[in-house]
């Protein structure tokens, strides 16, 4: 995978992934963010690879459109049902981040008040199904199949894949360069997705995550959108049905049980991702806004947020890295407890791995059913 950039950003924590010969550091400013036993936030969340950026994304989209019209039959058109798997997000305003952040380095806080405009969601994650119909259409090929390579799980490898691999994550060594990980194959070569059809897509990047939303009629939404979604209408909560993470016993998302990384026990019932129509939905109808798989959302990343009241905010106008919003299977407090509404991560635009996805937002439905 990819050789990020090197050196401290804003004097806080930041895990950065050389591989191939490289080495991985982690960046210690003045020891902020530490929190609990552990360092909740160094996980490899923001393992990277390093190049193309915003250029890349309007490449892609264009590569996308220009592609859906030259190959695009009436068949194979967006599901005229597509509206249906979006739900109206009222216009509103809501606390957010927080004041207790968990992780200090991560830009969690201040809490602010932000308004937003009515938009509309998808109700899941985007599938594997979804995202087929993309690449039948368009012929579309995702990043991690032009690099060759993508981040995966150590603990979902087959031995055979795992003998083959000589470099790891320093930092964060449960995370490999696969040779031939991509979306059509999670795991590797010997991997597949028929019998998850209905899960996530992952091993996408910011990059081919806007090119499916463009020829979708959609977009990303912003970080601001995405964790008024995920509240779905509660204030000043850690998860999207409240502050109790089983309540009644029962689980609300797909995430790491057990000690990490040694031992999931799959309480959830998952080891890996769940199907996209897993888990009671939040109050605005949406499913595994937090778990499951990461999502990307629209904003640059940065750590230093005014507490004064906005406006539909969009993030900064210019950045290296993009913002990532809700955790995935592979969360678990005692090293990644980003599986709450406030949290975030970041990733560079071409970045992909076996927990991170998407879903698309719009400002209005479509005539022909897309959103």
């Amino acid at each position: 995978m990819a050789a990020p950039r090197q050196g401290p950003r804003w004097g806080v924590v930041t895990c950065w992934v050389l591989w191939l010969g490289l080495t991985a550091c982690l960046q210690d400013g003045d020891g902020a963010g530490r929190t609990g036993e552990k360092d909740l936030g160094a996980c490899g969340c923001s393992n990277n690879r390093a190049s193309g950026g915003e250029a890349a994304a309007q490449k892609y989209s264009l590569e996308a459109s220009a592609s859906q019209q030259l190959k695009q039959e009436p068949g194979a058109m967006p599901s005229k049902n597509e509206g249906s798997k979006m739900v109206l997000i009222p216009a509103g305003v809501f606390t957010m981040g927080t004041d207790e952040p968990a992780i200090q380095q991560d830009g969690e806080w201040p809490a602010r008040r932000v308004h937003v405009d009515s938009f509309y969601m998808d109700r899941y994650e985007v599938s594997n199904a979804e995202f087929e119909k993309f690449v039948n259409a368009t012929g579309y090929l995702t990043e991690a199949e032009k690099f060759g390579d993508s981040f995966v799980f150590e603990g979902m490898l087959s031995e055979q894949v795992k003998s083959g691999i000589q470099q790891a994550v320093a930092a964060a060594p449960w995370w490999m360069p696969v040779k031939g990980a991509n979306w059509r194959h999670p795991e590797g070569p010997d991997s597949d997705i028929s019998n998850r059809i209905d899960h996530p897509v992952l091993h996408v990047s910011w990059n081919d995550a806007v090119a499916f939303c463009t020829w979708a009629g959609k977009r990303l939404p912003t970080e601001a959108e995405w964790e008024y979604s995920c509240r779905g209408g509660l204030e000043n909560r850690l998860f999207p049905w409240g502050n109790k993470l089983h309540p009644r016993g029962q689980h609300y998302a797909n995430i790491w049980q057990g000690e990490f990384p040694m031992s999931n026990t799959e309480e959830d019932g998952y080891k890996g991702t769940a199907p996209v129509t897993a888990f009671p939905p939040n109050g605005y109808g949406l499913y595994n806004m937090v778990g499951n798989s990461w999502e990307w959302t629209l904003d640059w990343w940065a750590v230093n947020h005014s507490a004064d009241e906005t406006y539909n905010p969009k993030g900064p106008s210019t950045g290296t890295d993009r913002v990532k919003k809700g955790g995935s299977y592979m969360c678990h407090k005692s090293y990644c407890y980003r599986y709450r509404c406030a949290a975030r991560s970041q990733n560079t635009p071409d970045s992909s791995a076996s927990n991170l996805g998407f879903r698309c937002a719009a400002d209005t439905l479509l005539d022909n059913g897309k959103k």
